[in-house]
């Protein structure tokens, strides 16, 4: 069992910034949502226990500059589908998106480690 997967970019038109059909957008989303759940199925992909810490590196296809929101929000079927192989609640998840090196065709490597709460000193 391990902690890291490397999971395929995002379809374009999951984008927030993308004007789809909602069929064609939802069609995507559906897809992208059940390739991530096989990869990760097949990484014996492990969560710890209690909250995780998502920590998701996106590898673009290109050096063309993006917004880190906008990343997140692209991946939201891919976090769904690994949620459900790992059968725990996306709820648990806390986000942590890195923008690394362009890679061909791009990339999410997603590493999860417990989630470690951190206090605030006033």
């Amino acid at each position: 069992m391990g902690n890291v997967v490397i999971l395929p970019w995002p379809p374009q038109v999951l984008s927030p910034n993308a004007r789809p059909h909602w069929a064609t957008k939802s069609k995507a989303a559906k897809g992208y949502r059940y390739r991530c759940f096989l990869e990760a199925k097949l990484a014996a992909l492990a969560a710890p226990a209690g909250r995780v810490l998502l920590v998701l590196e996106f590898l673009p296809p290109s050096a063309r500059r993006r917004d880190d929101d906008n990343l997140l929000a692209m991946f939201k079927a891919g976090r769904d589908g690994l949620a459900d192989a790992l059968g725990i609640d996306d709820s648990v998840f806390v986000s942590q998106v890195q923008i690394g090196a362009v890679r061909k065709g791009g990339a999410v490597r997603v590493t999860l480690l417990p989630f470690r709460e951190v206090a605030c000193v006033d």
